[in-house]
């Protein structure tokens, strides 16, 4: 894996382990092959490994991502027991 490639999408992703999860679905993507999401969607040597491929689809705006928004968690409010 190239580390200028890795360095250039981390600061674009802004977080290492959702970078890490992109490239890795990504790769397992081209590794499976046959169909539409099975090839690179940059143009690219012959050379260049699935990993690299990833990044570089990346850093070409063709992969992107969205976090969930946060929600707050809340404690539900207890239901009045009646007394007998």
């Amino acid at each position: 894996m190239n580390a200028e490639l890795c360095k250039l999408a981390n600061e674009k992703v802004g977080n290492p382990n959702v970078l890490v999860n992109m490239v890795s679905r990504r790769v397992r993507q081209l590794n499976a092959g046959g169909g539409g999401l099975g090839r690179p969607l940059v143009d690219v040597p012959a050379s260049m490994g699935l990993a690299d491929i990833a990044l570089t689809e990346i850093l070409e705006n063709k992969m992107s991502f969205e976090l969930p928004e946060e929600v707050a968690a809340v404690r539900p409010i207890a239901k009045k027991r009646k007394k007998h």
